[in-house]
Parts: structure tokens; C-alpha cells; sequence
């Protein structure tokens, strides 16, 4: 097991040197010294299964470690049936494609509170995870991860404290914590290294050591309102948080192995190759 670094999705600069297709990124992400990546099916999966082929096989050759996101409009929160079976056949389908493109992460957004008790939601989340998985098992996709995420908007489910309490159902269950989701959510409130230290011992606490190693982490600047996270900045971008260094230190002392994207705005393998610089002189 090693620490990995990665973009989600392409940088600006991918494009602007000719590149057309993420069939060309993982050469490319090799030459520059990154073995992640993160390939969004935000706005559903709409992959041949011979193009999603053509960038896994590449990303295999050149050691990417490669995760998929699952549709942002997930919502595993919904008490209504009809809804929660397409959620499930939304993970379906985002399974199928990491099958073929050969992940083994699928990233989820675990749903919206939409006006209800955060308890009751989180109870209907659980519930509608529990089902999904067993699914996926069904299906022949007992072996993959599922990842859900902590999230920045205070209507989302994805306190830190929520998302732990999901993982609780079973050990394949991997947390995704999105550190800038965290920062915006807290209102700025990572802030020192101790502030980090805090969520990873928390995850450590709730979900042991070997979990705590092997965690999917999300990161990047993010400026925020009252109501929690905006929108997603570079590190160029100094006057957002959070500091990067921090969590670095933090990874380095407990010798873990995570998955770390990048999710800047536009300087995605750029920032991704930054955070790998500053965790290897930390």
C-alpha cells in the first residue's frame, strides 16, 4: 500500500496542450508524476462499455488508481420507494461502468435532509445503503467500495459524524472525507493541524486503524457562505482555505496510505502534484 495523489476530472491545462480525451490521461498524469484519478459520473453514467475500456485499461498500465463518482443527484435519504429504487439502480449502473473501466472506489453523495429531521434522514440513508450494497452483491459487484462523502451545504447530509455512523453498517464501506466540504461547513474552521488531527482521530475512534489508512480523501480550497460551501478554488487562491500542510503532517506521523484528489477548480493535477510535494517534504 502506498499514498496515491490525483486530479478529478482534467486540468485547463490537459486541454490547452492538445489533449481531447481522458483516453489520453493517464500517460500523461505518469509523466507528471501523479497514480490517481477520479472520473465523474455526475451527471449520470453515460459510458460505452468499450470507452470506458479504452481509459481503464491505460490507467491499469501506467498504475492510476483509478475511482468513479457516482450521480451527484443521488439522494439515499429519500423516504419515498419509487426514488430509492432508481438510487439503487443509479449505483447499479455506476457499478457496471467501474467494472469495466476497472475501479474499485465508487464516490456517493449520501442524499438531502429536504426539510426533515437530520435523524430520520440519516436513518432512511442507512437503510437505503444497506440495500444498495446488498444489490451490488447480488449483481457481482460484492468487491468494490463504496465511498460516502462528507459535504459542505447544511441541508446535505455528510456531517463528519453522519457519514461515520453509515460506514458503521460494514467494514467495505470507506469514508470519503472532503476536507474543503468540511472547512466550508465549519465555516473556516480548519484552521490549524491540530483541526485535522481531530477528524482523523474521530475516524479512527468510530472505524479503526485500517479504515483510518485507507480513506478516500477529496481536497481543495473552498470559499463558503453562512450556509456552507460556494465554490471550489485553486491553491492559488490563497485567500480560501484550507491549508493542505496540515493534513499532510498529520498523514505523514500516522503513516497512512490514502487516496488524496484533487478537486480544484480548474489546476486539478497541478494542485494534486503540489499536495504530493508537500506531503513528501513534510
Amino acid at each position: 500500500m502506498k499514498i496515491r495523489f490525483g486530479p478529478s476530472g482534467n486540468s485547463a491545462s490537459f486541454y490547452d496542450q492538445g489533449y481531447t480525451s481522458t483516453k489520453q490521461a493517464p500517460q500523461w498524469l505518469y509523466e507528471m508524476g501523479l497514480d490517481a484519478f477520479e472520473y465523474s459520473f455526475g451527471k449520470g453514467v453515460r459510458i460505452t462499455e468499450q470507452t470506458a475500456r479504452e481509459i481503464g485499461v491505460p490507467m491499469a498500465e501506467y498504475d492510476i488508481a483509478l475511482s468513479i463518482h457516482a450521480p451527484y443527484y443521488i439522494n439515499l435519504a429519500t423516504p419515498e420507494v419509487d426514488k430509492a429504487k432508481n438510487n439503487v439502480r443509479f449505483l447499479l449502473e455506476s457499478a457496471r461502468a467501474a467494472s469495466w473501466m476497472g475501479a474499485k472506489k465508487i464516490i456517493l453523495h449520501p442524499g438531502s435532509c429536504g426539510g426533515r429531521d437530520r435523524r430520520e434522514a440519516l436513518k432512511y440513508a442507512m437503510e437505503r445503503t444497506k440495500t444498495a450494497m446488498a444489490v451490488l452483491i447480488d449483481n457481482g459487484y460484492g468487491g468494490m467500495a463504496l465511498c460516502p462523502e462528507t459535504m459542505g451545504k447544511g441541508n446535505q447530509l455528510g456531517l463528519l459524524e453522519e457519514i461515520l455512523e453509515i460506514c458503521l453498517l460494514d467494514e467495505k464501506l470507506i469514508p470519503c472525507i472532503d476536507f474543503g466540504h468540511l472547512h466550508a461547513r465549519g465555516i473556516g474552521s480548519l484552521k490549524s493541524e491540530e483541526d485535522f488531527a481531530d477528524i482523523l482521530d474521530a475516524v479512527e475512534k468510530e472505524l479503526g486503524k485500517k479504515r483510518l489508512d485507507n480513506i478516500h480523501i477529496h481536497f481543495s480550497r473552498v470559499e463558503y457562505t453562512d450556509a456552507g460551501e460556494k465554490k471550489h478554488w485553486d491553491f492559488k487562491d490563497t485567500q480560501f482555505g484550507p491549508d493542505f500542510i496540515h493534513l499532510a503532517s498529520q498523514i505523514k506521523a500516522r503513516d497512512m496510505h490514502p487516496v488524496v484528489i484533487c478537486e480544484s477548480q480548474t489546476r486539478m493535477a497541478e494542485d494534486a502534484l503540489a499536495m504530493k510535494k508537500m506531503y513528501l517534504e513534510a
